[in-house]
């Protein structure tokens, strides 16, 4: 039984659907504190996000890398507004400052209203084929002993010499978002790791053969990773933990973190958002509010699906083999990050992460081959 990453994800300030942000856009203090509860709770990595307001995620990466020891950067980048060879120098160069934390979460936007704002003016199926072309510079960037050229629909340049490579041979990983077509058939081409929103389990396995094909489409004996995100719920009891739950709705609808969800509205194309995998969040919860073992969809109703926003709801256990049950359709990376985010991420530290690992060191042992008696093996 292979071992699970967890990912977490962090801010530069103190704000989420059920808080108004508190404190300056970058607020130093509040961002080590915040990694540091990521490494100490025992996250694998942290992901940065990228929006076209938010601070620039390679300079929050060199920050959070400067204050911990060893939480992995999981940098998200939308292609095109930087050439790729450019991209390749900057996360190389961080890569080996770093002793190689880092790795890339590409996005290719999913809102033409929010990729004008940085100046993009192509359509989804122009912005997916540019982060086809640029994804397969950034691999040859990182791996190529000598100068090449290149000359594609997109990008155009002679003798590029990569000077600064990542520090492990094997490269930077590439984690990729996306649930339409377009994105599954090129994640399916270059991603070590698809990440997908938490959806039910059957609409997630749907997704997977769907990424798995692509990849075989593409030419790959290995298919990617997968990913998948949730915004755990937790308390000591059942009752306790709906009882939560409700709490958090009621504060989101009521308005007080409304600066932070109707950004994320912004970023994924308003109130009827442009991108696949919101509307397909909104679908499932169209469906039903409750899902399978502890999938909870209203939250992501009530601020319109701007991101990952499905919740799990339950005791510690409860919510473990919740995502041991996506673990078992595939999942091989667990992206989790709560409506109170600082506090949550310790408390998964301390409640959760243990639980899942636990049980995936048990399916461990059990699962191997009995040594043969008399047997020197």
């Amino acid at each position: 039984m292979p071992s699970v990453e967890f990912i977490g994800m962090i801010g530069t300030q103190d704000a989420s659907e059920t808080r108004p942000p508190t404190g300056p856009v970058v607020d130093v203090a509040y961002t080590t504190r915040f990694a540091r509860a990521h490494e100490d709770a025992g996250f694998d990595r942290v992901l940065i996000g990228y929006s076209s307001t938010r601070p620039d995620g390679l300079q929050v990466a060199a920050h959070v890398a400067a204050h911990t020891e060893r939480l992995g950067l999981l940098v998200a980048h939308r292609p095109g507004f930087i050439a790729p060879t450019l991209a390749a120098r900057s996360f190389a160069t961080l890569d080996r400052f770093t002793g190689g934390r880092v790795a890339v979460h590409t996005i290719t936007g999913g809102s033409d209203a929010e990729q004008r704002r940085d100046g993009d003016y192509l359509d989804k199926e122009e912005r997916y084929d540019r982060t086809d072309e640029y994804l397969g510079i950034l691999r040859r960037a990182w791996s190529s002993p000598e100068p090449f050229s290149h000359e594609g629909r997109h990008y155009r340049f002679e003798d590029y010499a990569p000077g600064v490579p990542p520090h492990r041979e094997s490269g930077i990983p590439l984690y990729f978002g996306g649930s339409s077509d377009a994105a599954y058939r090129v994640g399916g081409r270059h991603a070590d790791t698809f990440a997908l929103w938490g959806e039910p389990l059957a609409e997630t396995a749907e997704q997977i053969a769907s990424v798995r094909a692509a990849a075989e489409a593409a030419g790959r004996t290995e298919p990617p990773g997968i990913s998948v995100s949730f915004r755990p719920i937790l308390a000591p009891t059942e009752e306790l933990a709906w009882e939560r739950a409700h709490r958090i709705l009621d504060t989101i609808r009521s308005g007080a973190g409304r600066p932070f969800f109707e950004q994320a509205r912004h970023h994924t194309g308003g109130a009827t958002p442009q991108n696949t995998g919101s509307r397909r969040l909104l679908a499932a919860a169209a469906k039903a509010d409750r899902h399978d073992r502890a999938l909870w969809t209203p939250t992501a109703t009530a601020t319109g699906a701007g991101g990952n926003t499905t919740a799990l709801v339950g005791t510690p256990e409860t919510v473990a083999q919740a995502l041991l049950d996506y673990v078992d359709i595939g999942a091989t990376t667990l992206l989790i990050r709560g409506y109170d985010p600082l506090d949550d991420a310790i408390d998964y530290g301390r409640h959760l992460l243990p639980l899942v690992r636990q049980e995936l060191a048990h399916r461990a042992v059990t699962a191997a081959p009995l040594t043969p008696a008399g047997s020197t093996r």
